[in-house]
């Protein structure tokens, strides 16, 4: 039920003078109640009761809770004895009010044999409206009773009807789906029905729900009906998004159904033409042939005099205008007319149309054209500009400059948290992808900050400038905006204001003494996180220890708590404090993590990210983390120095009954392998689990040592280990378990008293296979100055090599794709790239096992014939290391 009028103003007077009084002002809950006495009066007022009813209903709207007791004898009861009345406004009210209300089960059953009466009556009005109420309170056991009734109701002359029916069985779908299946039959007469429009659109509707888990019967459905022309331009919608959704699970008749929704481009009613030509659009795999008649059909609506129509066509071009500008540019003079469009919604979407698929040379004149209207446009439209004003600047880098006067410009003028960030993130992407747009970029964003009033952009740009401003021709720029920030703003950005500056001071030595003075300035603020960072930060500097400043301003990896949250709770709630917490073993300690939070952090991610670029993997997982927990353990004393570990690798699916993950650690002569289970059944619990392994596949590697988990309780990760000493310790060899199984004994729960019945099953449960590759050889090597390093290198052990990589599509996804394989550090951010680009230089460093340092240089681009090359370049200290990385890559 929609809500009611707000009641803001109780009162206003119109151009009359005439003053309007609210009709529910004073209305409550009480006075409501006390009033429903007239519902028993002898002789009832039809008009009292309406108003009485309507008042009812605002309160209901307003979400005002009714207990059962008010609801029942207060209202309920005395409004059944309405039934007698002849006044159809007061039925149709009533109607509503018990289906608003839902009554108990108990009191259903008064009104039940006079709602079936009604709804096998001779009035037609009574007859819908009964059958919604019905299904509306009715539960399954007498859902049955009228099941019967309900079924004539749909094959009914009068659509009204037959319309209610349908819709109740949509609602009962969701409640009782096996009752209404039973009714196909007669929805497939009531969708085979041309005289009702509306009863055709509500059957055609319903048949899909009952059959959309059934992919061939749904499939056959709109094979069928696709040959027929139904008369309801809805149904017709509803077949069109049907057609979609088959097309893209299921590649068979594709040619079919593609002629299907070519044909509704020629159908008399717009909203099919337009339902049909948005379709083809958003098909996934659609070719510019295919397209093209679906563009002609949105171009002839861009002229059309209806604003809607206008602003649909104009929406679907700025979609399709990102995977296929060249098709959408035949609209360009039409998308230029509506610049000047007094709807400004449409002519935002022009203008950002205009944008993905404009030339060049025609970047000022339309920066000129949105600067003229930009201050007149909502927040969200203007969030679009951003976006589009992104995409053309990646596409044409060299007019970064005008496009970034622009933003910041705009960046001065009003507006909310969510424009202001597009804005920013905005040029933090095109300072990631542009070199000649960093130090610009970097200045719009220091006299933005000098007026900022959102604390989260302060503390981001910040950040960026700690990051980026140090490397730039003159540093020393931007202290002066830094240090303002430690005098103007509140804590948390003059925190975050002292971290930027000592960044400046650990890797810029001229600029040192001037940082640490600064620096001195701010051990006496009134905030203690603030105090604290100058003066860690201060004695630092002051040290100069190249390896501490690196260690711990400019390289620092945040470390997860997550661990340590829960074992501080278990260890508090043992309440045994003899023996220290062990904070080592806490950081590594598994935790998990919902499949739809997991789902959101893997969303989430480094505001570089969000615009068209492509991460090169994460990064390994810092080796020091494990160090203590593994050197704990007596079973692997012996291993040596831990060189890497990876990251997880999952052995199971999410939804298993077991989930199985493995960190894999590298020493000199052996791979630890660490497998962390998680049993998701309630009523089991294992024990004594271990993992076995197929080495047949791995030259020379021989199974050691392995450390069960004794107990794995429900949905309480436990770890397990198996060593592995490898074939020959000189040799950057990986190897392949093709088989790998979770042995276990397995003990029934009680869920209700937890008890453990001792009485338990050997079992074994399959895992992935798993592969031992060179980035687990690999660890990360960041670099200041890669340029530096490499030319400091000798080059004796250099391997060059052409590639033609064939199985990658985009520039950006071969960039992912040696990243992950070599595991190495990114140097200069060039793990980050433009979905567009047609060039790109990826730069890489790391160490491999025995201390070789190595440097990877990976030039790519884009062939005529859209093939993807490289030519790879590798330089190491030693020629095992270079073709041993020259090897991953090939494979």
């Amino acid at each position: 039920m929609s809500g009611f009028p707000g009641e803001k103003k109780d009162d206003d007077e119109d151009e009359m003078g005439n003053t309007y009084v609210h009709p529910f002002r004073g209305v409550d809950k009480a006075h409501v109640i006390q009033e429903a006495r007239i519902f028993n009066d002898p002789q009832v007022e039809p008009s009292r009761c309406i108003t009485l009813m309507t008042k009812l209903l605002y309160l209901l709207g307003k979400g005002e809770n009714f207990s059962s007791k008010e609801s029942t004898e207060s209202i309920f009861f005395p409004m059944t004895k309405l039934f007698q009345s002849k006044d159809e406004k007061l039925r149709r009210l009533m109607y509503l009010v018990i289906k608003e209300l839902k009554p108990d089960s108990d009191c259903v059953i008064i009104v039940t044999s006079t709602l079936t009466k009604d709804m096998n009556g001779t009035n037609d009005l009574y007859r819908a409206n009964a059958i919604r109420v019905l299904c509306s309170i009715t539960d399954t056991a007498m859902l049955t009773a009228i099941e019967r009734y309900l079924k004539q109701a749909i094959v009914d002359k009068q659509p009204l009807v037959s319309s209610a029916a349908l819709v109740a069985g949509t609602k009962l779908m969701k409640t009782n789906p096996d009752v209404v299946k039973r009714w196909v039959n007669e929805i497939n007469t009531a969708a085979q029905d041309k005289s009702a429009q509306m009863v055709q659109y509500h059957a055609l509707s319903l048949l899909y729900s009952i059959k959309k888990t059934d992919k061939l019967a749904v499939s056959k459905l709109v094979a069928t009906l696709s040959k027929t022309q139904l008369k309801s331009p809805l149904a017709q919608c509803l077949l069109i998004r049907y057609t979609v959704t088959v097309m893209a699970e299921s590649s068979q008749q594709e040619r079919a159904y593609y002629e299907f929704l070519e044909s509704c481009l020629r159908h008399r009613s717009e909203m099919v033409i337009f339902e049909a030509a948005r379709a083809i659009c958003t098909l996934p795999n659609v070719s510019t042939r295919e397209l093209t008649p679906a563009i002609t059909v949105l171009q002839l609506f861009l002229s059309s005099p209806k604003p809607t129509l206008r602003f649909a066509a104009v929406r679907a071009l700025n979609r399709v205008a990102m995977a296929f500008p060249l098709t959408v540019t035949a609209c360009n003079l039409d998308l230029e007319n509506m610049i000047s469009d007094t709807n400004r919604s449409i002519a935002t979407l022009a203008i950002t149309t205009l944008l993905k698929t404009g030339s060049e040379s025609s970047v000022e004149r339309l920066m000129k054209q949105i600067s003229s209207f930009m201050s007149e446009i909502a927040d969200e439209f203007k969030v679009m500009v951003v976006d589009a004003i992104r995409a053309l600047c990646l596409k044409y880098p060299q007019k970064h400059r005008t496009l970034i006067n622009f933003l910041s410009n705009v960046l001065r003028e009003e507006g909310g948290f969510e424009f202001k960030k597009s804005i920013t993130d905005t040029m933090l992407v095109l300072i990631n992808e542009i070199p000649e747009a960093v130090e610009p970029g970097l200045l719009h964003l220091c006299e933005f900050i000098e007026d900022c009033e959102f604390n989260f952009l302060s503390t981001q740009i910040l950040h960026v400038l700690g990051a980026r401003g140090p490397r730039t021709s003159q540093p020393g720029r931007y202290i002066r905006h830094i240090y303002n920030r430690i005098i103007l703003e509140n804590a948390t950005v003059r925190a975050a204001a002292v971290t930027s500056l000592a960044k400046f001071g650990a890797v810029v030595p001229s600029l040192r003494p001037n940082i640490i003075v600064l620096l001195r300035r701010c051990v006496h603020d009134a905030d203690d996180e603030v105090r604290d960072r100058s003066t860690f930060y201060g004695a630092l500097l002051q040290s100069e220890s190249e390896p501490l400043m690196k260690k711990l301003i400019t390289d620092v990896n945040p470390m997860t708590l997550d661990g340590v949250e829960k074992m501080l709770g278990e260890y508090n709630e043992a309440a045994d404090f003899s023996t220290p917490f062990n904070f080592a073993k806490a950081v590594l300690t598994p935790v998990h993590i919902p499949p739809s939070e997991k789902q959101k952090q893997q969303k989430g991610g480094d505001i570089m990210a969000s615009g068209a670029s492509a991460g090169g993997g994460q990064k390994k997982k810092d080796g020091n983390m494990y160090g203590d927990l593994i050197n704990g353990m007596p079973e692997f004393a012996n291993l040596g120095q831990l060189f890497a570990s990876s990251n997880p690798v999952e052995l199971t699916e999410s939804e298993a009954e077991y989930c199985v993950s493995c960190v894999k650690h590298t020493f000199p002569a052996h791979i630890l392998f660490q497998f962390t289970i998680r049993n998701t059944m309630e009523e089991l619990q294992l024990e004594e689990v271990a993992v076995e392994m197929d080495l047949s596949d791995a030259a020379g590697a021989q199974m050691e040592t392995t450390v069960k988990a004794e107990v794995v309780k429900f949905d309480t990760p436990a770890v397990c280990w198996v060593s592995v000493k490898r074939g020959d310790p000189e040799a950057l060899q990986g190897m392949f378990i093709r088989m790998c199984k979770l042995t276990f004994v397995q003990k029934e729960v009680d869920p209700q008293t937890g008890e453990v019945f001792p009485d338990g099953e050997e079992e074994e449960y399959p895992l992935d296979e798993l592969e031992v590759t060179l980035s687990d050889f690999v660890r990360p090597l960041p670099l200041p100055d890669f340029r530096a390093a490499w030319d400091a290198m000798v080059a004796d052990n250099d391997v060059t090599q052409v590639f033609r990589l064939d199985k990658h599509k985009a520039i950006s996804d071969a960039v992912t794709a040696i990243a992950d394989a070599l595991g190495m550090d990114a140097a200069d951010n060039s793990n980050s790239v433009s979905a567009a680009a047609r060039t790109h230089r990826l730069l890489l460093s790391g160490t491999l096992i025995g201390e070789h340092a190595a440097l990877v240089r990976a030039d790519l681009r884009v062939s005529p014939n859209n093939a993807i090359e490289m030519k790879l370049a590798i330089r190491s200290q030693s020629m095992p290391a270079s073709e041993a990385i020259l090897e991953a890559v090939s494979s």
